[in-house]
């Protein structure tokens, strides 16, 4: 009977448990507290929080044989990613960028961050290959991030870099509004745009087409991103296919971010995600995402002296890819100094050029390593 209990009493857990997976537990336990008492993108952030909890209680379930694995082989194949993006597409209305194409520039200038961190990655040690997988995290685009780290090889830092990605997403209204008030005056925070232009159903439709044949042909490794993306978008501006925008954007867009969330979570395993790399990895994503948000204000800032004050410069921190959490933080912003103000449309411009930008640069990166 003694022996059965000890073999027993081995078999649980707790004697399997290292002071890593403690932490990583403690960590997993502060993140769904984020994800459900203060709804920080509980979508993204619970599954994600929960698959860290999972690992580190059983690690097994991230090896070959185990519920978790499977899923991650769907990232590893950059299957998911895609997905997410076709849901994207299905949700977003490209409407306010076909209206003021100048967005474009300001989705643009937000990239600054990604190329800017790619710089300083390298001079923190990383090779070009892993700058560049961390580097995109400054977009604020989880499945491009993921997405790229596969691509370029960079397994054993995937965990870290989604982590970071996803966390800062779900972040964008702690980290972007100090970021904004500082770099603009309160007469700017009060500029107050002009209505949109009405955009017709035809430009609606052509809208993915022509951008899915220019950036494709330029930069043909992210067709399965930008393909995805706007594949959703023509779902849900041609009017004709219904059914499938609502399954794309939403019974197989939560399908996919229960298996994305749970797989990214579950490769923050103790003895993957506690290193010193993993802490760089994490300040390089924060200092890129900052500096995008900065761009992407300083540029809406020349561009409201350029049109003599028509633009107020908060949109130009929707330039990252976090839609559409970035436009609303515009709009809170602009709404603090001026409740009258209405820039979240204004704001959706930039934020759905930015979705195209990460996407775009992710391109760039590969073809530059010759992926």
């Amino acid at each position: 009977m003694g022996d059965t209990l000890f073999n027993l009493a081995h078999q649980t857990g707790f004697f399997s448990l290292t002071v890593g997976n403690v932490i990583m537990i403690a960590v997993a336990l502060g993140l769904l507290y984020l994800a459900i008492v203060k709804q920080y993108e509980p979508l993204l952030l619970l599954p994600i929080s929960f698959g860290m909890l999972l690992v580190n209680l059983y690690p097994p379930i991230m090896e070959e044989g185990g519920l978790l694995y499977y899923f991650f082989m769907l990232d590893e194949w950059t299957i998911l990613p895609s997905l997410i993006f076709l849901g994207v597409g299905a949700l977003t209305d490209f409407g306010p960028l076909i209206a003021n194409p100048k967005s474009f520039l300001l989705g643009a200038a937000a990239q600054f961050g990604v190329f800017g961190a790619f710089l300083l990655a390298m001079l923190m040690g990383f090779t070009e290959p892993q700058a560049a997988a961390v580097s995109i995290i400054g977009g604020a685009d989880g499945p491009t991030s993921i997405f790229l780290a596969m691509k370029l090889g960079q397994r054993e830092l995937m965990g870290p870099i989604a982590v970071a990605a996803y966390s800062y997403m779900s972040l964008v209204p702690i980290i972007q509004p100090p970021i904004m008030r500082a770099l603009t005056t309160e007469k700017e925070r009060k500029i107050k745009m002009e209505q949109l232009r009405d955009v017709t159903k035809r430009e609606r439709i052509l809208f993915p087409v022509i951008v899915t044949i220019i950036v494709c042909l330029l930069l043909p490794s992210t067709a399965p991103l930008i393909g995805m993306l706007m594949l959703g978008n023509l779902f849900r501006e041609s009017g004709v296919v219904r059914q499938l925008q609502d399954t794309a954007s939403n019974a197989l867009m939560y399908i996919v971010v229960i298996l994305l969330g749970t797989s990214v979570g579950a490769t923050t395993s103790a003895e993957a995600f506690l290193k010193w790399t993993t802490i760089k990895i994490v300040i390089l994503g924060l200092i890129a995402f900052a500096f995008g948000t900065a761009a992407g204000v300083l540029f809406g800032k020349l561009m409201c002296k350029l049109t003599g004050g028509k633009i107020n410069p908060l949109i130009g921190s929707a330039g990252v890819s976090a839609v559409p959490m970035a436009a609303r933080v515009s709009q809170k912003v602009g709404a603090e100094a001026d409740p009258t103000n209405f820039l979240l449309m204004h704001a959706m411009g930039p934020n759905v050029a930015g979705v195209i930008g990460t996407a775009v640069a992710a391109g760039v990166f590969m073809a530059i390593f010759g992926v």
